[in-house]
Order: C-alpha cells, then structure tokens, then sequence
C-alpha cells in the first residue's frame, strides 16, 4: 500500500487536529489496495488530511494473526507481530482509525528513560510502581503493573525507534516525579501516536481494514481459530491461529457505564463512539473472565460542551483550578478521583483551569482547545474575571498567592508539590471551564503479563490475546494519567510479540 507523496508533511502538522478524528462520522471512505492504493479522507474541524486503508476486496480468508481494533494497542500489536514474523491484518469497525488513543491530549508514563537521564530527572521503576500502586488504591494487580513499569523504558525506545520520540518530560497528577512523555513540542501524544504508528505500519505494508466490524470470534477445539466480520455488507469468516482483542473499553455505552455505575447518568463521555465494549463481549462468549468491571473512572476536567478533556498535563505545567468565586479549592495535582470529588463537592461543581501566556507558549496542545472554542482569553486578570463571572479581588489574590507559593516552591494552602516551576504572571490570561466526565473504563477482559486472556479458573484461553483499555486489572480503582498510553504500548506490543509465538507452536 502507498502513500501519497504528501501525506508525512501533513500528518506532522495535523497532528493535534487528529484528537478527535476516530469519532468522526463524517469520513468518506474511498476504496484502497494494499498495493496499488487510492485513498480515505479524515475530516477535522479545522482542516482534512488524509490515510490510505485497505480495499475490502483484499481481505484474506485467514492470517496468522487477526487484530479487532486499531487504537494504539492495537497497532503496536501489529507491529510486533508483524515484525516477529507473523502475517497480520487489523479490522476496525469505525471508518478511521486510532480508537481513543486519537483523543489522547496528554502523554506516556515510563521510568528511567534515557530522556529523563538527559535532563536530569531521578527517577526509579519502584518508586514509578508505589505510586501508581497507591493511585490505584491498591487495588492494581500486581504482575501487570509490574510488567507495565519494567517495561515502559524499553517501550520509549522501541517507539523511538521507529521515529516516535517522547522527548519532553513533565508531571502528571498523583506522581512525584516527572514522568510523562510527550512530543517535543508539547502537542498532544494522541494524533502524533498514531500517525506515527500508522506510518510505520504502512512501512511493513500491513493491511488495514476499516469499516469492518468483527461480530464474533470463532472458537475450534477451545481455542480462538478467527472471527466474524461484517466488512461490504457481507458477513466473512477469516481463519487465524491467534486473535488479539484490542477494542477498547465501554466509556461511550452509557447502558453498560451505568448498569455498572448508576451515578454516572447524566454525565458526558469523552470516549469515542466506538468505545462500547463489544470486545469484551465477544471474549466473554469464549469464556473470557472481566475484572474490576465497576471501575469507572470520571476525570476532573472535561469541558462540558464538546465532552473534551483538558490534560493534567497543562496543570502540570503550572496551571491552576478556581472556583466560580475565584478562589483556589484543592490541590490540582492530586489524582483524578479526589481533584474530581472536590470539584463535585463545590456548589456549583464546575471549575475553571486558568494559566497565563507562558504556559501558551510552552504546551501546543492548547491549539486545539483554542481550535475547538474552548478557551477564555484576556489581557488582564481583572478582565479574565469579568469573562468568567467570577470576583475581581479573588482571583488576584489567588493568583498573588499561587505565584508567591511558587517562588517559595511551598503550597501552604493546600500542599501541591509539582508543576510549580512557573507562576501567572504574563498576559495575556487564560481560562477553559472544566466539569468531570466518563473517561475511562478500568475494568475488562483478565489477562496475565503473556496478555492472554484467561478464564473463570485462571486458565489461558488458547490463542486469545487482549491488550489495552478492553482489558481490566493494572489500574486498580483510579488510573493516573499517563499510564493509559504505557499500558497499550507495553501490553500491545507484547500481545503481538506473544500471538506471533503462540503462531509458531
């Protein structure tokens, strides 16, 4: 399958409009040959660019290896795979790629990385390991976690590799260390992870199948032998001696969100529309075991009406949390379940992220929130005030206050520790009203460090591999940010390296 001539310039500059390209409706798929191939358009809000996919005629009628799902974890999976040897080929059932991961608008979580040495950063795979542990409330499975934190150095350099570079550092909520991987730029590790992996998996010439839903996964003898799949309006059975589930999880089926969670009515999702969990179906009619189902996690800042998050990653980087009377409440860089309780617990249960030309400067991936209408400017605190409605006097105290914690490097108000290395203090001012939001699913299929899926009495379902959000486990009760993207990288890399062996026996 080739490229056109165009298309690396354009994907590197596009790069942010791609946070939300998986949830559009609005793509036109045209035919595409693995070899002599036309083109699929991507439409985004503020410009167009475009991938190339696999004509439906192309489908095979086996693989060694067939991936349903092709977010991140699914194309390292195929990556991996490919790449130990097996033939591989992706199946979407959305007309584009990249699942969540597109949304993705903060980083990577890895310890002791070559790009933390560089710049000076002290950091340890155990200390990585007791804070996402006490994150997770203690509730994370230990030899997933364990895995994820070994592995995440070596994930930032396969990536690297492949010319994915993680290079910029900084701190996410919950973590004492900065430790969050994101493209030099500071732009957002979605849209630049995925085109990055979809450029080197146009390399390897893999095919890529869109708008082809998989509706069962063939069982022959106890083990998974291939799939169903709806692709053309025609139902096919493919073969494959190994099948990784990397479909994501179910933050975008409300049924299924509040039948687990009925507080969570009401609220808005900042999943994509095809985050609804049939993965997890399809592997449970195989006799797949779920784990820590109810763990639903909510993420403080979510901009209501385009059901968009606002990364930790930009209060990591100094900004900071008012409420509607301009007051500072809690502290910021605590983990997403209690910044999302206290910003609940307020009258209003709203917030609003302020930070100031400095920050601007320093994270790309406002662009995008600046694209989509999201973000509140002024030329002075006072006038950001009357833009938010909120008290004058308050909120310049409150910023007086903030910028003298930060020179002192001492939060006496309410304890912040991190992303207190630049204060508010340059015009023009910046505010983006925030509410928590259905985010991620921490619950789904059991896996063991190999990612095979087991079932109710701990067994390996033979051939069956899951990696990613559709699996459950290594989160706990409360996933930090940044540990989603190491989680796919390090379990779909490994899930393809493990179906490709599984293919050789």
């Amino acid at each position: 399958m080739k490229k056109k001539v165009w298309l690396g310039a354009l994907l590197s500059l596009f790069a942010a409009v791609f946070l939300i390209a998986c949830g559009s409706k609005s793509t036109n798929t045209a035919a595409s040959s693995s070899t002599p191939a036309s083109s699929s358009k991507e439409e985004a809000v503020s410009g167009a660019s475009e991938k190339v996919y696999t004509d439906p005629s192309e489908l095979k009628d086996g693989y060694d290896v067939v991936i349903i799902g092709s977010g991140g974890a699914g194309m390292a999976a195929a990556l991996a795979a490919h790449d130990a040897g097996a033939s591989v080929a992706i199946l979407e059932k959305m007309p584009v790629i990249g699942g969540n991961t597109s949304k993705s608008s903060g980083g990577m979580n890895a310890s002791e990385t070559k790009f933390q040495k560089e710049q000076g950063i002290d950091d340890s795979n155990d200390l990585f390991y007791e804070e996402t542990l006490k994150g997770g409330k203690g509730a994370n499975n230990p030899d997933l976690l364990r895995y994820m934190v070994d592995h995440s150095s070596e994930a930032i350099d396969w990536l690297d590799s492949m010319g994915i570079t993680l290079n910029n550092v900084t701190f996410s909520g919950g973590f004492s260390k900065a430790r969050i991987h994101r493209p030099a730029d500071g732009s957002a590790v979605g849209g630049y992870l995925v085109n990055g992996l979809y450029n080197n998996l146009m390399e390897r010439k893999v095919p890529i199948f869109v708008n082809a839903t998989v509706t069962e996964i063939i069982e022959k003898d106890g083990a998974a032998a291939g799939v169903k799949v709806t692709v053309d309006k025609k139902e096919k059975s493919i073969a494959a001696k190994s099948v990784v589930v990397t479909s994501g999880g179910f933050g975008a089926n409300m049924a299924t969100v509040t039948k687990y969670k009925p507080e969570l009515k009401g609220y808005v999702t900042t999943n994509h529309e095809g985050a609804t969990g049939d993965g997890i179906e399809m592997a449970q009619k195989l006799g797949a075991d779920v784990v820590d189902m109810e763990q639903i996690q909510i993420h403080p800042t979510v901009y209501q009406e385009k059901a968009f998050l606002v990364s930790e990653a930009i209060r990591g980087e100094g900004a900071i949390l008012v409420n509607a009377q301009g007051n500072r409440f809690y502290n910021e860089m605590e983990t997403r379940d209690k910044v999302s309780a206290a910003i609940n617990g307020l009258p209003e249960q709203y917030a609003y992220v302020v930070f100031d030309q400095q920050l601007r400067e320093h994270s790309k991936s406002i662009d995008t929130y600046e694209q989509k209408g999201m973000v509140i400017k002024a030329d002075s605190v006072e006038e950001l005030a009357k833009a938010l409605n909120v008290s004058e006097e308050n909120l310049k105290k409150t910023i007086e206050a903030w910028n003298t914690s930060v020179e002192a490097k001492n939060d006496t108000a309410f304890g912040r520790t991190t992303g207190m290395d630049r204060n508010i203090s340059k015009a023009p001012y910046y505010a983006i009203k925030v509410a928590p939001g259905i985010h991620h699913t921490m619950g789904g299929l059991k896996i063991n460090t190999n990612t095979e899926v087991l079932n109710k009495e701990g067994q390996a379902i033979p051939g069956l591999y899951a990696a990613g959000e559709v699996t459950g486990g290594i989160h706990g009760k409360n996933r930090i940010g940044g540990n989603a993207v190491a989680d796919i990288i390090v379990f779909g890399r490994q899930a393809g390296e493990q179906s490709a062996q599984f293919v050789k026996k």
